[in-house]
């Protein structure tokens, strides 16, 4: 990362839990207790994100929901969500840089681009996306959740900037529904009828809705669009393994 850009981030939390009663395929498949531990192309998912962290001049992070690393670990929930309020308030440091565990192409551009996105934004809390253009050039078979506006569709990076306590009341909203991720309409709802209405007729612009749904939370909010396909893709499947490590050693 540029010099000087680090005192952007002044805390980094990493999401390594696993939801309580729910057996994760890939460890089944791999023998491991947490996705941490699997190995990608002979390098735990954990270690690549850590090195990306590291060669982006990030502070050592924190991690929530694994105890077998060197890291100082908080408090975890039984979610994403539950996990970032209770690891944060332990932190309790901002900005803060939150990622997950699972982000196995995770590189130093992309956290630069993101933060520096991130401050420039501004604003309480940003979101990395991709958009499906950037993903489908790069990797046209991959299947991705995509959330359709009007002027792009977008797909998660697992890349979150909170930049002070009022952050914090986005990733309480998420909570209340999380549940819901997989089915964006439900999801515009539930932020409100007419913000629904317009989202269902394709009127709905990504940051009209970041600014509405702030807004409604009150706190200011902004999407930041990562210009990197792999920004987008984790570990989710063995099918996301597969692609990863193909990834990899293409690029060898």
């Amino acid at each position: 990362m540029k010099n000087g850009s680090a005192d952007m981030v002044a805390s980094v939390l990493i999401l390594a839990g696993q939801r309580a009663g729910v057996v994760d395929p890939l460890c089944e498949a791999k023998g491991v207790s947490h996705k941490a531990e699997i190995s990608v192309a002979g390098i735990s998912m954990l270690d690549r994100v850590r090195t990306a962290l590291s060669d982006a001049n990030m502070p050592t992070p924190h991690i929530s929901g694994y105890s077998g690393s060197d890291l100082t670990e908080v408090p975890s929930g039984e979610g994403p969500a539950d996990s970032v309020l209770l690891g944060l308030e332990d932190i309790d440091t901002y900005p803060c840089l939150v990622t997950t565990c699972d982000h196995a192409l995770l590189a130093p551009e992309m956290v630069e681009a993101f933060v520096s996105g991130a401050v420039a934004e501004g604003t309480d809390i940003c979101v990395g996306l991709a958009t499906e253009e950037v993903i489908q050039a790069e990797y046209p078979t991959t299947k991705r959740t995509y959330l359709r506006f009007s002027d792009y569709a977008v797909s998660g990076c697992n890349l979150f900037y909170i930049a002070n306590e009022d952050g914090l009341k986005a990733i309480a909203f998420w909570q209340s529904v999380q549940h819901l991720r997989k089915n964006p309409l439900k999801l515009a709802k539930k932020v409100g009828v007419g913000i629904g209405i317009k989202f269902a007729a394709g009127r709905l612009s990504l940051g009209g809705a970041f600014e509405y749904a702030a807004g409604r939370i009150g706190i200011t909010a902004a999407p930041v669009l990562i210009p990197f396909a792999e920004a987008a893709i984790d570990v989710d499947k063995p099918s996301d393994l597969e692609l990863v490590e193909q990834i990899l050693a293409d690029r060898q």
